[in-house]
């Protein structure tokens, strides 16, 4: 399954310039033949508490966007939404299929540390989707630092996929703790960060990896927007 991962900037808190910015990207990224898009965290706003502003329904305009661009080039797209919730709303990582059906992962660990446990409720369940074949277990960005949630479903997966605005300042955690995971689980990890600097006064390097197995590099990026594809074999794991 050959898959495209865009480590990409974001307009802070502005949906309609981000998506209008995204979608040539979508596409270049269909066309390479990728069965899987991969965007970031909160990849249509940035990762902004002011969820008064950010946050929208299930089927909002971003799902919406997501459907289009997955049904028009007949791909999987993947990135997480601040969706409205009874209370709060929740971090959620939405996998959208060519047939516009939606998988939906709530983030089950909210970075306490800028504040998002005040502002998202967290989610309860650990989400494995299998598409087309691979079976991908579903983290958003801080869940990372918490192995034991990848233990619990890695005898069942075959990739997990770690969407991120993960800031600058501790890269070397992200990068370290991606290879950790892959190589704990024996499983490939997709870990899809975003660049630029955000409202937040936040510096995002990116540093996005695909890795296999065994915790080697099949594509990485630096601090820019790129592309990154990789083909991920399940046979291997």
């Amino acid at each position: 399954m050959r898959i495209a991962a865009l480590q990409h900037d974001i307009a802070w808190e502005d949906r309609d310039t981000t998506l209008e910015q995204l979608a040539p990207q979508v596409r270049a990224a269909a066309a390479t033949g990728a069965r899987m898009v991969i965007l970031t965290e909160m990849f249509a706003t940035g990762f902004s508490m002011r969820t008064h502003l950010t946050a929208e329904p299930a089927d909002g305009p971003t799902a919406t966007w997501m459907q289009e661009r997955a049904v028009e080039h007949d791909v999987w797209v993947a990135g997480s939404v601040p969706i409205e919730g009874e209370e709060l709303p929740t971090n959620s990582l939405l996998v959208v299929g060519p047939d516009g059906v939606t998988h939906r992962y709530d983030k089950i660990h909210p970075f306490s540390y800028a504040g998002e446990h005040e502002r998202f409720t967290p989610g309860s369940q650990d989400v494995v989707v299998e598409i087309e074949g691979v079976r991908w277990g579903l983290t958003v960005c801080y869940d990372l630092r918490f192995a034991d949630q990848y233990w619990r479903v890695g005898p069942d997966v075959d990739a997990f996929l770690v969407v991120a605005n993960w800031p600058a300042a501790r890269r070397e955690h992200w990068t370290s703790l991606l290879q950790a995971r892959a190589v704990e689980n024996q499983t490939y990890v997709v870990g899809i960060n975003r660049v630029g600097t955000g409202g937040n006064d936040l510096d995002y390097a990116g540093d996005s990896r695909i890795l296999d197995p065994l915790g080697r590099e099949l594509a990485g990026a630096a601090h820019e927007p790129t592309m990154l594809l990789a083909e991920i074999e399940p046979e291997r794991v």
